[in-house]
């Protein structure tokens, strides 16, 4: 069976990486969640003190980013977990604030190009899963099977406040709901990859499926690329 590049695209808290993941894993393919590496470099920024609510120190964070070192390994139980240099920060950018703070980053042209020059890379011998915001019509042009995910803002609203109440964290409905809004108008609106669904993407709106019935339906596309 030939190798392929799986390339997931869509809004935030569609469950494109839980999807990929679960993709990833069953058929032996390596899983890069490119939203995460933007978390990354959110926490990066942040810590450094060129991230706040009210700025980005653009300068600061372009000279400060040939150090930095995103990437992912396997953990005991085979999930894959994000490292920044040698810390895991897997839990750390799995919030709102580095949600928000990826989406704002991600703006960046210079931020960018540093990360799909790095995400290209790990797709050369193919044999890859990956999920964001530009992979199909960026980062793999060529990929040979392309999956657009959506859903209503308020489905992925809940979904993401049931996931962060679950995590512990105090937060409110209707606030994650301004964000999700929030943050698809940043990705649908900024000048560099802006979030668009590839002309030969195939449309997933799992509004209504279940979390077994949307790996069911990916896990059958993927089949039928790789047999073709």
């Amino acid at each position: 069976m030939k190798k392929i590049i799986v390339a997931i695209d869509g809004y935030s808290s569609c469950g494109k990486s839980t999807m990929a993941k679960a993709l990833a894993k069953e058929v032996g393919y390596a899983y890069i969640d490119t939203g995460a590496m933007y978390r990354a470099v959110a926490l990066f920024a942040k810590r450094l003190g060129f991230l706040t609510e009210q700025k980005i120190d653009e300068e600061r964070l372009k000279k400060a980013l040939t150090d930095i070192e995103i990437s992912f390994r396997l953990n005991k139980d085979g999930v894959s977990e994000t490292f920044l240099g040698e810390e895991k920060v897997e839990k750390m950018i799995r919030n709102m604030e580095m949600a928000s703070g990826a989406s704002r980053v991600s703006e960046l042209k210079f931020v960018r190009q540093v990360l799909v020059a790095q995400q290209q890379a790990m797709g050369i011998e193919k044999g890859i899963v990956m999920d964001g915001r530009d992979i199909g019509t960026v980062v793999f042009p060529q990929a040979e099977l392309k999956i657009f995910v959506t859903a209503t803002p308020e489905i992925r609203a809940k979904r993401r406040y049931e996931e962060l109440v679950a995590k512990g964290e105090s937060v409110v409905f209707e606030e994650v709901l301004q964000g999700t809004i929030e943050r698809d108008y940043r990705d649908t609106h900024r000048v560099e990859s802006p979030l668009v669904q590839a002309a030969d993407a195939l449309i997933l709106d799992n509004s209504e499926m279940s979390l077994a019935e949307q790996q069911e339906w990916l896990k059958n596309r993927f089949f039928e690329v790789c047999n073709e």
